[in-house]
């Protein structure tokens, strides 16, 4: 089934102001942007939100992310982690709170997107961090979980043209095959409404291309760490694939048996959070 072409403008007119992004997440995408960010201005503006902290505080202190003790303060995990990694963070426990619904089957569509966002977010994380990619660390970690905010746009707007009838009605099936026409449009024209960082833009809008060598590392890991989210079915659309033909990001990416081992549990783990 293709959806209409009278379906796909009814969705293109929903206002691109949906929430999507948490301000406070904007502000700190902002300061992501200068280095010279002082983590007391990032520790502060964490701190405007309360629940938003609060959920920062528990993913600064989950199996990915903890240290020998855990912080008690969004200051002390801040000094453990790094300013760019608490602003990742932040984003991310952002995006957490942004994926319910009201509507029971887009509920559970966002409850399932998280899981694969942000195992996405920690596996491309923990590809940089074992391998030679390591300063692109954090950049991964935000690539990985932006990789698909087209897809949570369109169930933000699919959710607000519901109650009015439009002639169609919400199921699983539906939504699904708009996410495979539709999110990588959408998402490209969300990132560039908020003006989000060229390099994370790229991902969102190449993520799905044919195999190709991309010469862009940041890409090789979110295409790559996608894949492996459908091999541990922890996507929305997963497959059973094997490595028998190697990809061109493993290869590119130089990623050992090791490397794809420890890949696969950190996800697992993130999978569950």
């Amino acid at each position: 089934m293709s959806i209409s072409p009278d379906f796909k403008m009814l969705l293109a007119q929903v206002p691109i102001e949906l929430p999507v992004f948490n301000p406070v997440a904007l502000e700190l995408l902002q300061l992501l942007e200068n280095p010279g960010s002082h983590i007391n201005i990032v520790v502060d503006t964490i701190n405007k939100d309360q629940a938003l902290s609060a959920l920062v505080l528990r993913m600064a202190n989950s199996a990915a992310f903890s240290g020998l003790e855990p912080s008690e303060t969004i200051k002390a995990s801040a000094i453990r982690l790094g300013t760019k990694q608490i602003c990742n963070l932040a984003m991310a426990a952002s995006q957490a709170a942004l994926h319910t619904s009201d509507i029971a089957v887009v509920n559970d569509i966002m409850r399932e997107l998280w899981l694969h966002s942000n195992a996405c977010a920690v596996g491309c994380w923990t590809v940089a961090m074992t391998t030679s990619f390591r300063p692109l660390a954090d950049q991964a970690y935000l690539a990985g979980l932006l990789h698909d905010i087209g897809k949570l746009y369109i169930l933000k707007g699919m959710e607000r043209m519901s109650p009015d009838g439009h002639g169609f009605e919400l199921e699983r099936k539906l939504l699904l095959e708009v996410f495979t026409e539709m999110h990588v449009e959408l998402g490209v024209r969300l990132m560039n409404h908020w003006n989000i960082p060229a390099l994370y833009q790229a991902v969102v809008a190449d993520h799905h291309l044919e195999e190709v060598m991309t010469q862009n590392a940041l890409l090789d890991i979110v295409r790559l760490v996608n894949f492996n989210s459908r091999r541990l079915h922890m996507s929305l659309n997963p497959a059973v694939v094997t490595y028998d033909a190697p990809a061109p990001e493993y290869i590119s990416l130089e990623i050992t048996e090791f490397d794809w081992a420890n890949l696969e549990e950190t996800m697992i783990k993130a999978g569950k959070f």
